[in-house]
């Protein structure tokens, strides 16, 4: 805990500019250590509890990155926390897939009964969402046969070499790795901002899905992606690296439908928006759809790695040693694993999500009123964004601003991260009041002014 937590947990409080001497000390061996990777802030973490995180310069900050959507519930909730606990005394490791034990199987069912679908459920456990999606890739094929993917532009599934050739938000993460897994080819997104066939998607959003549907369909499965060796369509109801990006709310339905003519699977990534980020377990039910596959992790058990998918139990894999791992599913990972599940249903954290979604939403829309910076705010629950342009006509990307107010929201002590080609995200934790989210507001405004 914080020292002096009564006193402080309420409150930011900024002892010296990021990063301080401390932090500047530890930078400097990471740097030496450490694998170059996408380090953006030059904040170092000490401890955190609920939405505040405490670096080791003594800086206290709202944390709204929650660790790239991982910490749902906040800095180490007691009740996950008594959950990993008890389990520390009693088992931590037995390899779940080639021996058996009950953790493992209460966290397989605590999945299965909050997955959208009105049919039985399996889950495969991994270690991460990159691992998750692979595992959704080999089971595709293992089930239906066939080869290639679909998956769509600004998506993003992972970076090992198999999810990676799903992934297409960014040029980096692709730079210098080719080739990738082959047949994968990739569709327009419905991004209702800024799409390449030019169409407002908040103005005519029938428009816009019918346009990618019918790229889909006539140019790609009627040219060069024979529909008899799809395997799955792979999406993100939500985009997230990305940009945040909501598609119009009947798009989903439309590729569930051509999906069904064609005999395609759809595999939905629910690793950054599932687990109650969006006021719903799974964003997928925002859009009525449900997926044969669900990819998962991050928030799935609170910051303890673990990841994995739910499958239709028809999609199982028809004989041993298909695939495996060796750390999926552990005893601590399934334990917190539930306690995230029984956290989130005990304390109506999806109600929460939903209310002060609407009401974070209401103070950026009123901010973006008074700043011609903020080009679109967009988002669903606590899954939100502010899209920054140097014009609002032409809604051409303005990544600088951006990327100072990034770095000014840190100073002020807000924790927030970018997102797609000009915007950031504000992803606070599940349980957050009213008054947080009014105090973030105070530090976001004051960053943009003295970004501008």
């Amino acid at each position: 805990m914080l020292k002096n937590q009564k006193n402080e947990e309420k409150r930011v409080k900024i002892n010296v500019t990021p990063p301080g001497p401390e932090a500047k000390r530890i930078i400097e061996m990471d740097e030496k250590y450490l694998v170059t990777s996408t380090k953006s802030l030059p904040i170092v973490a000490k401890r955190g509890y609920g939405s505040f995180l405490e670096d080791v310069d003594g800086n206290v900050y709202l944390d709204f990155s929650t660790g790239i959507s991982v910490n749902n519930l906040g800095h180490i909730h007691p009740k996950v926390k008594k959950a990993v606990e008890e389990q520390l005394d009693k088992l931590w490791h037995f390899a779940g897939t080639d021996f058996y034990y009950e953790e493992q199987v209460k966290a397989a069912r605590a999945l299965t009964e909050v997955a959208p679908g009105k049919f039985s459920k399996k889950v495969f456990f991994a270690n991460s969402g990159t691992e998750a999606n692979e595992a959704a890739i080999k089971i595709s094929k293992a089930f239906t046969k066939k080869q290639q993917f679909i998956s769509f532009i600004g998506g993003f599934h992972g970076r090992s070499q198999g999810s990676l050739s799903l992934t297409a938000s960014k040029p980096i993460q692709r730079k210098g790795f080719f080739p990738t897994m082959p047949g994968v080819e990739h569709a327009p997104y419905p991004n209702p901002y800024r799409n390449p066939f030019g169409i407002d998607g908040y103005e005519e959003p029938e428009e816009l899905e019918n346009r990618v549907i019918d790229f889909i369909d006539r140019y790609m499965l009627k040219t060069y992606v024979p529909a008899d060796n799809l395997a799955a369509f792979v999406v993100e109801p939500i985009q997230g690296e990305g940009g945040y990006i909501v598609p119009p709310k009947n798009f989903h339905k439309k590729l569930r439908k051509l999906a069904d003519e064609n005999n395609v699977l759809v595999v939905m990534d629910e690793v950054q928006t599932g687990f109650g980020r969006t006021g719903k377990f799974f964003a997928s039910e925002h859009f009525g759809v449900e997926p044969e596959v669900i990819s998962v992790a991050k928030a799935i058990a609170s910051g303890i790695p673990m990841g994995g998918v739910i499958v239709n139990s028809r999609l199982d894999f028809s004989e041993p040693s298909l695939h495996s791992n060796t750390f999926g599913g552990n005893a601590l990972a399934s334990a917190a694993c539930v306690a995230t599940v029984n956290t989130i249903r005990e304390e109506k954290l999806l109600e929460n999500a939903t209310k002060q979604g609407e009401y974070f939403k209401r103070r950026l829309n009123e901010l973006a009123e008074k700043d011609e910076s903020i080009g679109d705010v967009r988002g669903m629950g606590l899954m939100l964004a502010l899209d920054f342009v140097k014009d609002r006509k032409t809604r051409e990307p303005n990544a600088k601003l951006r990327d100072r107010v990034e770095l000014k929201s840190l100073e002020n002590g807000l924790i927030l991260l970018s997102t797609g080609l000009s915007a950031i995200r504000i992803i606070p934790p599940l349980n957050v009041s009213s008054e947080e989210i009014d105090m973030s507001m105070e530090c976001l405004e004051k960053a943009i002014r003295a970004s501008h």
